[in-house]
C-alpha cells in the first residue's frame, strides 16, 4: 500500500482502520514516521553515493597533477612552472578578500569596545546579522501587523558576542561522522514516535496529570544492546509536555540551531553551550538535515546542585511544511577522547516538535529523557524536584521558552506602555535599551550561581545547615565592575507557595521589610516595563527616599512561570539609567546583580491554599512550599590582583543572615 500510495486521503486511511483493526490516527502516524524514514534512507543514499563520486573526482584530479609535473614545455623544453598563474591569483584574491573581512570584523569590534572609531584604520560596516521574522497578528490586544522583524539583540550571542566557531581539528574521523549520521537518523524517528504516541509509551500521573513513561513498553519497543540501567546508582528521568509559543517556526529553529542564540534563550537553564563541530549544514542553505556536535552544560540556580554535562548531537529535519523535528542525542565517545565527559550522564533522544499555527504562532511538543547517574546524593532540599523530573524536565523547558518568546513579543509591541509612569522612557528605542539592559543583568545573574567547573564554591558554616556557600571570580569583560567580585548564596526552605513568596519579593511596598541595603525606606517605581500578559514579568527602576545617595536607582526585572520565578536587582546610577532610557548602547553600564531564584519544592500539594486563575500561580500553588535561593555579589576591590579577605567574606555572611531573618519574619515562618 505504501509503495502505491505514501500520502492516502483519509478515505483510504478510513479503510485501512477497519481493515488492521487501529484507528485512524495511528494509520495517519504510520505514514507520516514512514515517509520520514524512506526520505532519511534515500539521503543516506545519495550521500553515499555523492561521496563515491567525490572519491573519483578526487583521484582523477591528484592522477592529473602528478601528469603535470612530468610535463615538458614544447617552446622552451623547460620544467612546467608549479602552478598556473592564473590560479595562483585567483587564490591570492580569495586570501586577500577573507583577510580583509577578518580585518573589518575585528575592528568593528574593537571601535565598540573601545566606545570611539579606530583612527588607525579604514571605516568599517558592522557585521550585519539576520535577523529573526517573528510577524504575528496581535499580542495584550495591540495590533502588531507584519511590523519591522525582531533581531535578537536581547540575545547577545547572536550580536554583539563574538560568534562561537567550532574546534579546529576535532579529529572525528570519516567513520565516525557516518556513525553519528545513523545515530542522528534512528534518534529521529524513536523521537518522533515519543512524540506522537500516548498509550502505551506514556501513561498520565495520578497525582499530578503529568505524563509518565512506561519503561517496560519503552524498553521493549526500542531495545538498547549497552543500556546503562544495571548500575543501581542510574537514575531514568522522563517527561513531556505540549504549548503554543508566541514565535514562527522557522526563528524558533534558528535559535535552537545557534549554541551562542540558544544558550542566551534560556540563561536560567543552559550554562554553557558550544558547537564543537558542523557535521552537516543542512540542505540548500536551510537547517533541514543540519547535524551538529555539541557540548552543554544545565543547571539548576542553586550552588547545592551540580550542574548536568553533555556531549551530544543535535539534528534538524523538517517533517513537513510549518513543521519541524530538533532531537538531541549523546553520542558514546571511547573513554579516552577529548569528547567523553567527565560524568556519566546519559541524553536518550530528547528534543520539541515544533509546528506553525496562524498568526505567527507555534506548537511545541517537547519530551526531555535522560540517564543519570548519582555519584553523590542528591541535596536533601532539592531531592524531590530532581527526583520528580521536575529541576531538568520538558515542563521546565516549555515554560521558559514560552516566558521568553512573550517577552520579545512585547519587544515588537508599538508604542509605551500606560504604566511607564510620567513618560520616563520616551521612545521604543529606550524601551529597547532599558530591556536588554535588564537581559544582561539577567544572564550576568545567572552566570553567578552556576556550579559548572569555573566555579569552585567554599562552605561557610553558622547561617543553617546549608551554610552560605561563596566563590570568587575576577571581572575584565567590558559592561561589569572591573575587579575581584566575591559571590555568595545560600539556599532555605520555605513552608510558604511560591506564588506568595514573589509576589512578597516584587511588591515595592513590601521591600523594605527584606532589603537591608535599604535601611527601612520606603522605596517608588519610577518606570515599568512589560514582559508578558503575567503581572509579574516585568522591569522596573526603583528609587529609594531617604538615602545618602539620591543619584542611585534600582534596576529590577522579575519573572514568573510554572517552574519558578526569579527577581533580580542591581543598583545603578542615575547618568547610567538615563543613558539606557535614551536609547543608547547599554552595553558599557556596568553591572553587578543580586537577587532571588523561587523554585517549587517538588512536594505534593501541602501549600497554604493561595487561589488563582493563572495557570502559572495554580501549577506553582501545588506545591507544599518554596526553595528560595539567596544571592549577593559585592566587588571586593577593584584591583585584580586582589585576594579575598576575611572581611569581605564576615560582611557577605552577615548580610545575607540579616536578610534570610528579616524573610522569614515577615512570611511569619520560624527562624531556626
Amino acid at each position: 500500500m505504501f509503495k502505491e500510495c505514501p500520502h492516502p486521503d483519509e478515505k483510504q486511511r478510513l479503510q485501512l482502520s477497519r481493515e488492521l483493526s487501529l484507528a485512524p490516527r495511528q494509520i495517519k502516524f504510520w505514514f507520516q514516521n514512514r515517509r520520514t524514514q524512506m526520505k532519511a534512507q534515500h539521503e543516506r543514499a545519495d550521500n553515499c553515493a555523492l561521496r563515491v563520486e567525490n572519491d573519483k573526482i578526487r583521484c582523477e584530479n591528484i592522477a592529473i597533477r602528478e601528469a603535470l609535473k612530468n610535463v615538458i614545455c614544447p617552446s622552451c623544453g623547460g620544467p612546467p612552472i608549479g602552478e598556473d598563474s592564473y590560479f595562483d591569483e585567483q587564490k591570492l584574491r580569495v586570501e586577500n578578500a577573507q583577510l580583509k573581512e577578518e580585518l573589518d570584523r575585528v575592528s568593528s569590534i574593537a571601535a565598540k569596545y573601545i566606545g570611539r572609531p579606530i583612527s588607525q584604520l579604514p571605516p568599517v560596516q558592522p557585521v550585519h546579522i539576520s535577523s529573526l521574522d517573528l510577524s504575528m497578528g496581535s499580542f495584550g490586544g495591540q495590533g502588531m501587523g507584519s511590523g519591522p522583524s525582531l533581531d535578537l539583540d536581547l540575545l547577545p550571542g547572536s550580536s554583539s558576542a563574538m560568534p562561537i566557531m567550532p574546534f579546529q581539528g576535532t579529529g572525528i574521523s570519516d567513520m565516525d561522522k557516518s556513525l553519528m549520521a545513523d545515530v542522528a537518523a534512528n534518534a529521529l524517528d524513536e523521537l518522533l514516535r515519543l512524540l506522537q504516541t500516548n498509550e502505551p509509551l506514556w501513561m498520565k500521573s495520578t497525582t499530578d496529570g503529568r505524563d509518565v513513561l512506561n519503561l517496560e513498553s519503552y524498553e521493549r519497543i526500542f531495545p538498547r544492546a549497552n543500556s546503562h540501567l544495571k548500575n543501581p546508582n542510574v537514575r531514568i528521568e522522563a517527561s513531556r509536555d505540549s504549548g503554543v509559543v508566541i514565535m514562527n517556526s522557522l526563528a524558533l529553529v534558528d535559535i535552537f540551531m545557534d549554541s551562542n542564540k540558544w544558550m542566551e534563550l534560556f540563561p536560567t537553564i543552559v550554562s554553557m553551550a558550544r558547537t564543537l563541530e558542523v557535521l552537516s549544514s543542512g540542505m540548500m542553505g536551510g537547517h533541514s538535515g543540519s547535524l551538529q556536535l555539541m557540548y552543554g552544560e544545565l543547571q539548576v540556580l542553586s550552588p547545592l546542585v551540580p550542574t548536568r554535562e553533555f556531549y551530544f548531537l543535535r539534528y534538524c529535519q523538517q517533517i513537513e511544511q510549518g513543521s519541524w523535528a530538533i532531537v538531541d542525542v549523546s553520542y558514546d565517545f571511547p573513554r579516552d577522547n577529548q569528547f567523553a565527559p567527565q560524568n556519566p550522564s546519559h541524553r536518550l533522544p530528547s528534543g520539541c516538535l515544533i509546528q506553525d499555527m496562524p498568526n505567527g504562532y507555534s506548537k511545541v511538543t517537547w519530551v526531555e529523557h535522560v540517564e543519570i547517574e548519582d555519584k553523590t546524593p542528591t541535596h536533601r532540599l532539592y531531592r524531590d524536584l530532581i527526583h520528580r523530573g521536575l529541576a531538568f524536565g520538558a515542563e521546565r523547558w516549555l515554560a521558559t521558552l514560552q516566558r521568553m518568546c512573550e517577552r520579545f513579543a512585547c519587544l515588537m509591541v508599538k508604542g509605551t506602555s500606560t504604566r511607564d509612569l510620567g513618560g520616563v522612557i520616551p521612545s521604543p528605542d529606550g524601551k529597547r535599551s532599558m530591556m536588554k539592559l535588564a537581559q544582561r543583568m539577567v544572564n550576568n545573574f545567572c552566570a553567578s550561581i552556576s556550579t559548572s567547573n569555573g566555579h569552585r564554591w567554599t562552605t561557610l558554616s553558622g547561617l543553617n545547615e546549608v551554610g552560605v556557600r561563596v566563590t570568587i571570580h575576577k571581572n575584565t569583560d567590558p559592561g561589569q565592575p572591573n575587579g575581584v567580585v566575591l559571590s555568595a548564596a545560600t539556599t532555605i526552605w520555605l513552608p510558604v507557595s511560591p506564588q506568595n513568596v514573589f509576589n512578597f519579593f516584587r511588591d515595592e511596598r513590601t521591600r523594605p521589610q527584606w532589603d537591608v541595603l535599604s535601611n527601612g525606606n520606603a522605596v517608588q517605581e519610577v518606570a515599568h516595563i512589560a514582559n508578558g500578559p503575567h503581572p509579574g514579568n516585568c522591569i522596573s527602576v526603583l528609587r529609594a527616599f531617604n538615602t545618602s545617595q539620591n543619584n542611585m536607582l534600582i534596576l529590577q526585572e522579575s519573572c514568573i512561570d510554572s517552574s519558578g520565578s526569579l527577581v533580580i536587582y542591581c543598583p545603578v546610577d542615575l547618568p547610567a539609567i538615563n543613558i539606557a532610557m535614551s536609547g543608547e548602547d547599554p552595553s558599557y553600564i556596568p553591572l553587578l546583580p543580586s537577587g532571588f531564584t523561587i523554585s517549587p519544592d517538588g512536594r505534593q500539594d501541602q501549600g497554604d491554599g493561595a487561589s488563582s486563575s493563572s495557570s502559572t500561580t495554580a501549577s506553582m500553588g501545588r506545591s507544599g512550599g518554596s526553595l528560595i535561593t539567596v544571592v549577593f555579589q559585592i566587588l571586593v576591590s577593584s584591583l585584580p590582583s586582589a585576594k579575598l579577605n576575611l572581611e569581605s567574606v564576615t560582611t557577605v555572611n552577615n548580610l545575607i543572615g540579616n536578610t534570610v531573618q528579616q524573610i522569614k519574619a515577615a512570611l511569619n515562618c520560624p527562624s531556626s
